[in-house]
This record gives structure tokens, sequence and C-alpha cells, in this order.
């Protein structure tokens, strides 16, 4: 049986998160699925605004067509935020996904209403786009910043208080059901952050791990054998 092969896009010019990255999708990793991480070479070490995001779109598209090129079945683009996936979409014939609709909608699987916990202040109005490009506004509660620069989450202490804190306030102040992590360098804080939650409201909430949810999708969409729709993504 053929192995699928699926590459793992982080969109910054920088190898430092891989290992991270490769950590964080370990468990849903399905054994007939073989697994690589590629770096863009242009652009920033990491997408903390708008202009770090621009900036690193179109090196994202065109590796994606050398990788499509050298026969990948799917791209999962480490980014909450889908750095070069639209425009990725309408140079290839294999499905690439990015963080937020992956996300959001397995928070839908499991809630009416949902938070968004994230990086920085800089990416607040950038993330709130997101909803609304989604048609999510009814199921939005709220979203919230940790202050914590990406190359900063391995401080996992740290990070997981953080965000259990701006994960309670959520759900008592805004009425969150579901907490989304903005930032596919949240690796080892969803189960972490949800264990926390549980004792202390004493019931369950999810904490979606943006790369599981991604990839998993991702795989999904392979053995289907489905694609980018040509009615939506002309190809260029």
């Amino acid at each position: 049986m053929t192995a699928i092969r699926i590459c793992v896009l982080a969109p910054v010019a920088t190898d430092a998160f891989n290992a991270r990255l490769l950590e964080s999708i370990a468990p849903v990793i399905p054994p007939d699925v073989e697994v690589e991480v590629r770096n863009i070479t242009q652009g920033h070490n990491c997408i903390e605004n708008r202009a770090d995001w621009l900036q690193n779109g179109y090196p994202v598209v065109e590796l994606a067509k050398a990788l499509e090129q050298e026969g990948f079945h799917g791209i999962w683009l480490s980014d909450f935020d889908m750095c070069g996936v639209e425009a990725a979409r309408e140079v290839i014939d294999i499905p690439i996904i990015g963080g937020f609709p992956t996300s959001a909608f397995s928070a839908l699987a499991l809630s009416g209403r949902f938070s968004i916990i994230t990086v920085l202040q800089s990416t607040l109005a950038m993330q709130r786009e997101h909803v609304l490009t989604y048609g999510l506004q009814d199921s939005f509660a709220s979203i919230k910043a940790i202050d914590c620069p990406v190359d900063q989450l391995d401080n996992l202490d740290i990070v997981i208080g953080k965000a259990f804190q701006a994960a309670l306030e959520a759900i008592r102040n805004d009425g969150a059901q579901s907490l989304l992590l903005g930032c596919t360098g949240f690796v080892g804080v969803a189960a972490k952050v949800s264990a926390l939650l549980e004792e202390a409201l004493q019931t369950y909430v999810p904490v979606i791990d943006p790369n599981q949810a991604g990839f998993s999708f991702l795989v999904s969409l392979v053995r289907m054998k489905v694609r980018p729709s040509r009615l939506c993504y002309s190809k260029a």
C-alpha cells in the first residue's frame, strides 16, 4: 500500500520550530502517513502581524508548487492565520489547509460558542476578520491575547498559566463553551489547559490544538481524493 505523503509547511524563514511542530502532531499521525517539515527561505522568522503575513505569503505559494511537484499528497500549512493558503490553492491541485477554519469548525462540532486564545495584541484584529470571513459571528464569544511572542511559546509553565487565565475569563465573562488556541506555536498546551479548566470548573471544556485539528482534517481530504474547487480558485 502506497504511503500518504504529507508536508507540514511552516511559513517562516527558520527551522527553529520544526521539531515542536512534529511533536504537536505526533499523536494524530496515522501509520500509513509519512510526514516531512519544510520552511520558506525568504521572509520573517515568525508571523505576528499583517506585514509579516503578507511578506511570507508568496514564498508559501512558490514552495507549495514545488511540494506538489515532489509528489506530496497534501500540505498542512502550520499557521492559524493561513498565510498564503488561498493563493496557493490557485496554483496547486492538492489540498492545502491552514489553522483557523479547521480549529473553529472542530470547536463548533463540540459546542455552540467559542473563544480564541492568541499570542499578541497585534493579532487580534486579523483573527477577528477570520470570524467574519467564515460567517461565524453568532458563534464567536471573544478573543484574548496572552501577550507572549511566538518565539517564547516554549516556556510552557508561563504560557499554560496565561492561557488558562484567559480561558477562564472567556468562559466566565463571555460565554465561551470551547477554546481555540490561535497560534500553531501553542504546542503541548491544549490538553493541559483543558485539564486545568475541568479542575477549576468541575466540567469538561474542549481546547482545540490547531496543529492536530488541521493536520487530521487534511489527511481526511487526501483520503477522500478531493482538491481545491476550480469554481472558487481559478487555476493560475
